[in-house]
């Protein structure tokens, strides 16, 4: 069963029809929209200051959220989507963008609706992903400008297929 506590007086919140993986963790100033899912062995750690997910969001297997003690704040726009082992802390992510698998932004990074952080790519604190560009590498950079409706297109598709795939977990029993 997924763990959701408590801590410092905030309970987290979570959305209608989200899918929770029962190894995910979910804690303190946690605030979840409606239709994400959140997967196995990821970790939203709200205890030291606020974490915002809007809608249709999906937090893919072993990925953490966390943030700096009263000084930064994670803020996840709709139709986000994070990869596999993503670090993100104390980051604001806009509507549709695409966090890649084992990437790592780092604290008041901010990426633009509809950009691109490529996979295993390092995005150094204070950063600004400008909207619709792809950045990669360590420490990432700048490396094109991407269609807008090819972006948005690709979330939602995204969004749509890890709703797909949440529901085939949500009616089945656990084995022991």
């Amino acid at each position: 069963m997924t763990l959701i506590k408590s801590v410092r007086g905030y309970t987290p919140q979570i959305g209608e029809n989200t899918f929770l993986a029962e190894t995910a963790v979910i804690i303190g100033d946690t605030i979840i929209g409606d239709n994400c899912s959140i997967w196995y062995n990821t970790v939203i750690r709200g205890d030291v200051n606020s974490i915002r997910v809007g809608n249709n969001v999906n937090i893919q297997d072993g990925s953490v959220l966390h943030t700096l003690y009263k000084k930064s704040t994670i803020h996840i726009g709709d139709f986000v989507s994070i990869g596999h082992n993503a670090t993100i802390h104390g980051a604001h992510i806009n509507d549709y963008a695409l966090i890649g698998m084992g990437s790592t932004l780092l604290d008041d990074v901010v990426v633009g609706e509809g950009a691109i952080i490529a996979a295993g790519a390092l995005v150094l604190s204070n950063t600004a992903i400008p909207p619709n560009s792809l950045w990669a590498g360590v420490p990432a950079k700048f490396i094109k400008q991407v269609d807008p409706t090819q972006s948005k297109e690709l979330n939602q598709r995204i969004a749509h297929n890890y709703s797909m795939y949440a529901s085939w977990y949500k009616n089945e029993k656990t084995e022991k």
